[in-house]
C-alpha cells in the first residue's frame, strides 16, 4: 500500500466512524495530525478521489459526509407542474430531484422515502438525484377545484355525479372523481374536496373524492383568492372551542394582570403604522440620556398572556403559524376580537407588554438593556404617510402633533445612526419595489401603485431590528435553549451564477465566492443603484439567497450581518414571536434543567413547524398578487409597455414593467430572427442579426395575453420599422420558398416564428 493510498484509507475510516458527521477539510487534516501546506494538499487530494469514486459526499458548503450504498431519507416531495419533483429532506444539502418516472405517483407535499441513486456533484452544479421508493404520507387532504358534472347515464354508470379539476399548475393534469355522497355542487362550481383515492398503478392521473365545500362559481367575487387560500391549506375559520375561549377573555386589563409588571403609562409611547392597519402590536419611545446616549423603548403586545400554552387558542394559532395579508383581506392567527382588540396597542387605553429598554450610543452599539413584562398606554396613533410629512415639514401637521414632533425628530436621528451601523457591518438593504393592488368592491383590480417606503417606515425597521437582535443576544449569553430567526450563506454556485449575472453590468467583486459575505453582495448592490439594473440586480440577488427559517441553532443572519437574531416584535401575527414571548416569561421565573430541557426538546419541531407555515403563507400571498395583476393587465391587452429584462431563459425572455407585473417573451414570439441562449453571457442572440437581449436591459413590449385562470402573462417585443420591414421580407421570402421559388405566390402573412422551441 502506497503512502497515498494508506492516506486515503485513513481517511474513509474517519467517515465510516462517523457516519453521519460532516468534516471539513481542515477538520480531517487535526483528526490525522497533519502538518504543513504540503500535507493538507494531499488531504485535499484523497477527499477528492473519495468524492470521485462516490464513497463521500460534498455539499454546497465545501463539507464531505460519508455516502453510504443506496441511502434511503425521508423528505417532502415537491412536484413539478411537468412531473418531476424534488425531494426536500435537510435544511442545508441540496435537494434530491426526482426524474417523471421516478416519483411512483407522489403528488406535492407528499412525505416520502427516497433512494439517492446519484450524489451530489457541487464542482458540477448538479444536486443529487434519486427514486421514491415509499410514500409515507400523504400531506394533501384536501384539493380545491372546478366541478363538471356528468350525465345521468354518466353517474349511474360509474357512481360518480363528475369530477373536481384544479386550476394550479401541479395538479393540474389530476381529475378529482366525486362521489355521490357529499355536497351536489354545480357546473363550474369551485369546491373543496376531501381525498378518498390517491393516484396509484391503475389510475395514475386521477383521484377519488367527496365534495366537503362549494366556495361559489368561479366567476362570484372573491372566490379567485378563496380558491387559491384553500389550495395553500390556510385555515380560514376558527374551530368553535378558539371562537368560545377569546370571547372569555376580558377586553381590558384587569387588576389581578397589573400584578408583577412595571407600570410605564407615564411614558409617551406611539404607535406608528399603515393607514389601514387595525391592530398594532409594537409601539416605541425615545429619549436622549444626559451622557448623550438614546433611550429606545420597544414594547410589544403580551398576546402570550391571552394566548395560553396548551389551550384551544395556541393550538389553532400554531396550526396557522402566521397571519396572511392578501389583496383585500386578512387571514388572522389569532381571532380579531383579539388582535384587534385587547391585544392591540390601541391609543388611551391600558395594555399588556413585554418591553426592551436599550441604551443606544451615537456609534449605534445597544451598551445597556432590559427586557421586563410591562403595562403601557399609547399617546397616539400615527400614521407613515403623516410622520413622513412631519419629519419633511408639513407645518399643518407638526402643529397637530407639536408635543410628539421633537421625539420623531429624534426617532429620526437614531434610525439614521442604526443604519449606518448595520450598513457598517454589511447588513444587506433590500429596497424592492412592493406593489400596492387596488381593488373595487367586488374585488376586481383596478389598480397597481408602487409603495414607497419613507424615512417613518425605515426608522420603525431599524427600531424592530434592534430589539430583535438585542433580545437574541441577551439569551444566547444565558445560555438558555431559545428560537432564533436564521439565514444561512448563500449556496457557493448561486453567488457565482450571481457575481456572473453583475459582471455583465460592469460590476466587479472584490473577495473569494467560498468565503462569501454580506458586505460583498451589498457592494453590488451599491454600484447598481439608481440605474436600470438596480431591480434586476436586486430580484437575482433575493434568488440567490437562502430562505430564512426558525431554528433552536443560533446560526445568525446573513442579510442582516447580524450574529444573533430573533423574531420579538410581532406576536399577533407570527407564532415564533409568541412562543419568543412564553419563554421570556417562563425564564423570568425559572431557569430549572427540566424547563431547559422542555424547550430543548420542544423548539426543533415548533421551528420547522413555523417555518413551513410561513411557507405556505408567502405562497398564497404571491399567487393572489399574481392573479390580481394578470386580472388588471387583462384590461391592457394591445398596450405596449416600456419594461427591463429580468431573467434570460433557453425559453425566452421575462420582463419586468415599472408597475412589477412580470410576463414572458416566448422564444416563438421572437420573430425577427433564431434566437440561441448564450450560458456563458446569460443572453439570447440572434442568429442572423447578432441582437443581443440580456439581464437588465430597458425593453419595450406588447402585451398579447393576460390569462387569469393560469395566472400567466405574455409579451412580444415591439420592433421598430425598420425590423418590423426585415421580419415581413423574409416571412415573405420563405413563403416563396414553400411554394416552388413562386415569387408571384401572393404572401398572405405566414404565422410560423423562426424559433420553433
Amino acid at each position: 500500500m502506497s503512502v497515498d493510498d494508506k492516506l486515503i484509507s485513513e481517511t474513509l475510516e474517519i467517515f465510516r466512524s462517523n457516519p453521519e458527521k460532516k468534516y471539513e477539510p481542515q477538520q480531517i487534516n487535526d483528526i490525522l495530525r497533519m502538518h504543513g501546506s504540503q500535507a493538507f494538499k494531499r488531504i485535499v487530494k484523497s477527499l477528492a478521489i473519495l468524492e470521485g469514486e462516490g464513497k463521500i459526499n460534498v455539499n454546497s458548503s465545501g463539507r464531505f459526509k460519508l455516502a453510504p450504498v443506496d441511502q434511503i431519507v425521508e423528505g417532502e416531495f415537491r412536484a413539478n407542474e411537468k412531473g418531476f419533483g424534488f425531494v426536500r429532506y435537510d435544511e442545508t444539502d441540496p435537494d434530491i430531484f426526482v426524474a417523471k418516472p421516478n416519483v411512483m405517483h407522489a403528488i406535492n407535499s407528499d412525505e416520502v422515502k427516497v433512494k439517492i441513486t446519484k450524489p451530489a456533484n457541487p464542482w458540477a452544479n448538479k444536486g443529487p438525484e434519486g427514486e421514491i421508493v415509499e410514500i409515507i404520507n400523504h400531506q394533501l387532504t384536501d384539493l380545491v377545484g372546478e366541478f363538471q358534472p356528468y350525465s345521468d347515464i354518466q353517474a349511474e354508470k360509474t357512481g360518480k355525479i363528475g369530477y373536481v379539476q384544479s386550476h394550479e399548475k401541479r395538479f393540474a393534469d389530476y381529475r378529482i372523481y366525486i362521489s355521490n355522497t357529499g355536497l351536489k355542487p354545480q357546473t363550474g362550481d369551485m369546491v373543496k374536496v376531501e381525498i378518498t383515492r390517491y393516484p396509484n398503478s391503475d389510475f395514475p392521473q386521477s383521484m377519488d373524492g367527496i365534495a366537503k365545500k362549494v366556495l361559489g362559481n368561479k366567476n362570484d367575487p372573491g372566490v379567485d383568492i378563496l380558491t387559491i387560500v384553500y389550495d395553500n391549506d390556510i385555515h380560514v375559520d376558527f374551530p368553535e372551542e378558539a371562537i368560545e375561549q377569546s370571547q372569555e377573555i376580558p377586553d381590558e386589563v384587569t387588576a389581578e394582570e397589573r400584578v408583577g409588571r412595571e407600570d410605564i403609562t407615564d411614558q409617551v409611547m406611539i404607535t406608528i403604522d399603515g393607514d389601514d392597519s387595525k391592530d398594532f402590536d409594537d409601539a416605541v419611545t425615545l429619549w436622549k440620556l444626559d451622557n448623550g446616549n438614546f433611550h429606545l423603548g420597544v414594547s410589544i403586545a403580551d398576546v402570550s398572556h391571552y394566548v395560553v400554552e396548551g389551550s384551544p387558542l395556541d393550538h389553532e394559532a400554531y396550526n396557522r403559524g402566521t397571519s396572511t395579508y392578501l389583496t383585500d383581506r386578512v387571514i388572522p392567527m389569532i381571532p380579531f376580537r383579539l388582535s384587534n382588540g385587547i391585544c392591540s396597542l390601541n391609543p388611551g387605553v391600558d395594555r399588556l407588554t413585554l418591553t426592551c429598554d436599550m441604551e443606544i450610543d451615537a456609534s449605534g452599539h445597544v451598551v445597556n438593556h432590559r427586557i421586563y413584562p410591562s403595562i403601557i398606554q399609547s399617546h397616539a396613533r400615527l400614521t407613515y404617510n403623516n410622520v413622513n410629512k412631519i419629519l419633511a415639514g408639513d407645518q399643518d401637521l407638526i402643529q397637530e402633533n407639536q408635543a410628539l414632533v421633537p421625539m420623531l425628530k429624534d426617532m429620526a436621528e437614531l434610525h439614521e445612526i442604526l443604519y449606518e451601523q448595520r450598513h457598517e457591518r454589511g447588513a444587506i438593504d433590500f429596497e424592492e419595489p412592493e406593489a400596492k393592488i387596488i381593488v373595487d368592491e367586488n374585488g376586481k383590480a383596478v389598480d397597481i401603485q408602487l409603495r414607497e417606503r419613507g424615512t417613518s417606515e425605515k426608522m420603525i425597521e431599524s427600531f424592530m431590528l434592534a430589539a430583535n437582535e438585542t433580545v437574541a443576544e441577551h439569551y444566547k449569553k444565558k445560555h438558555l435553549p431559545f428560537l432564533y430567526r436564521v439565514h444561512e450563506k448563500p449556496d457557493e454556485e448561486r453567488v457565482k451564477s450571481f457575481f456572473e449575472v453583475a459582471s455583465t453590468f460592469g460590476v466587479t467583486v472584490q473577495g473569494s465566492i467560498k468565503d462569501v459575505t454580506p458586505k460583498m453582495l451589498q457592494g453590488v448592490i451599491a454600484k447598481t443603484q439608481g440605474t436600470p439594473e438596480e431591480l434586476v440586480t436586486t430580484t437575482m440577488l433575493l434568488r440567490t439567497m437562502q430562505q430564512a427559517r426558525y431554528s433552536p441553532d443560533p446560526l445568525g443572519h446573513f442579510g442582516l450581518a447580524a450574529e444573533f437574531y430573533t423574531h420579538f416584535t410581532s406576536p399577533i401575527r407570527r407564532y415564533p414571536d409568541l412562543v419568543v414571548h412564553r419563554m421570556i416569561h417562563q425564564y423570568d421565573q425559572d431557569t430549572s434543567d427540566s424547563l431547559k430541557e422542555k424547550w430543548a426538546e420542544e423548539l426543533p419541531e415548533i421551528g420547522q413547524h413555523s417555518s413551513g407555515r410561513e411557507r405556505h403563507s408567502i405562497d398564497a400571498e404571491r399567487a393572489v398578487n399574481d392573479l390580481k395583476k394578470t386580472e388588471y393587465m387583462e384590461e391592457n391587452v394591445g398596450d405596449i409597455f416600456e419594461g427591463v429584462v429580468g431573467s434570460v431563459t433557453s425559453f425566452g425572455i421575462f420582463v419586468t414593467l415599472e408597475n412589477t407585473v412580470e410576463g414572458l417573451v416566448h422564444i416563438s414570439n421572437m420573430q425577427d430572427d433564431f434566437y440561441e441562449y448564450d450560458e456563458k453571457q446569460l443572453a439570447l442572440i440572434g442568429k442572423r442579426n447578432h441582437k443581443v437581449y440580456k439581464i437588465g436591459q430597458p425593453i419595450k413590449v406588447k402585451l398579447i395575453r393576460a390569462d387569469v385562470e393560469q395566472r400567466k402573462i405574455d409579451f412580444e417585443v415591439v420592433l421598430s420599422k425598420e425590423e418590423q420591414k426585415k421580419v415581413y421580407e423574409l416571412k415573405k421570402k420563405n413563403a416563396a420558398r414553400r411554394h416552388g421559388g413562386n415569387k408571384n405566390k401572393k404572401y398572405r402573412g405566414d404565422k410560423k416564428p423562426f424559433n420553433k422551441h
